[in-house]
């Protein structure tokens, strides 16, 4: 290779440098088996990116910054895995109250089925699929000031039906 780390060069530097890159590790994380994951990433890493290296003298430092960059993303990870964790659990429904739940569901579904073809439309994309009204207008062809007024229009009528004795 013209330009670029050789093989040869990061194998030697593997045999040179793994402990002290191990060490840097070992400083940011604190199990030896995370961080002789993270070294062992940095070199693959940089061994798929050896022709980017362009003087081989810089490969330790280029291996040194991966080192640190992945430990930093292991600890990321770590302490989203931690927050994810300490969240209690919710409280679970009961089975009356999951009954209930679908009882609603099913109406809100019937009532839904009754509304105009429009208005449905557009109540399911703004409020089911989650899209802006501009959103909304641009997949159904409409003004915005349609799809206000349609959308206006179908909560309306949902509340009247959800409101009358099934």
């Amino acid at each position: 290779m013209a330009a670029g780390t050789t093989v040869d060069h990061l194998t030697e530097t593997y045999r040179a440098h793994y402990r002290s890159l191990l060490g840097l590790a070992a400083l940011l994380l604190d199990d030896t088996a995370s961080c002789e994951d993270v070294v062992q990433e940095a070199f693959i890493r940089v061994h798929s990116a050896r022709g980017r290296v362009r003087e081989p003298e810089k490969t330790l430092a280029y291996l040194r910054q991966t080192v640190v960059n992945l430990s930093r993303s292991a600890l990321r990870r770590r302490i989203l895995g931690l927050k994810l964790l300490s969240k209690p659990m919710p409280d679970m429904a009961s089975a009356e109250e999951g009954a209930y739940d679908l009882l609603e569901r099913d109406q809100l579904i019937k009532a839904m089925r009754g509304l105009q073809r429009r208005q449905r439309e557009v109540l399911v994309l703004r409020y089911f699929a989650d899209m802006t009204e501009a959103q909304v207008a641009e997949t159904l062809g409409i003004s915005l000031g349609s799809v206000k007024a349609y959308g206006s229009r179908g909560i309306a009528a949902l509340r009247v039906a959800m409101e009358a004795p099934a």
